[in-house]
């Protein structure tokens, strides 16, 4: 089994926040860097004990798990993206309009010859997305 992992890097909780709204996402743990029993690598310094050491939260079928890492403050998601599937053009059109809400559209949602309603975007956390009827 293969899961997306996301770091954040100091935006975790934001971008939970953001897709509990955009994606009816449902979160199944939280942990804090405070919470770790041990000194947590990486984000250690007291200023962090309030950042994501470790998240999981559920999009529909899909669990993705997420992080605020090092909190570097500089995400960088490249070379991928997340996709997500619609039942209908109503319903691309809703994800599609709530994760471009501070991001940056770069294929707006249209008719293709393989499904009804596909289109790219990066939402306002720099995370690559596809939206997409299944036809």
């Amino acid at each position: 089994m293969i899961q997306t992992y996301l770091m954040f890097e100091g935006r975790c909780e934001e971008a939970i926040e953001f897709y509990k709204q955009a994606l009816d996402a449902e979160v199944q743990m939280l942990m804090r860097y405070k919470d770790s029993p041990e000194p947590p690598p990486g984000c250690d310094s007291p200023q962090n004990d309030e950042k994501v050491m470790h998240a999981e939260f559920r999009v529909g079928d899909t669990l993705l798990m997420a992080s605020d890492g090092r909190c570097s403050g500089s995400p960088a998601f490249q070379g991928f993206s997340l996709s997500i599937a619609a039942t209908d053009v109503g319903e691309a059109e809703q994800y599609f309009t709530a994760l471009a809400d501070g991001g940056q559209v770069i294929m707006p949602l249209a008719k293709t010859f393989w499904s009804p309603a596909f289109g790219m975007l990066t939402d306002r956390f720099g995370v690559p997305w596809m939206v997409n009827v299944l036809a």
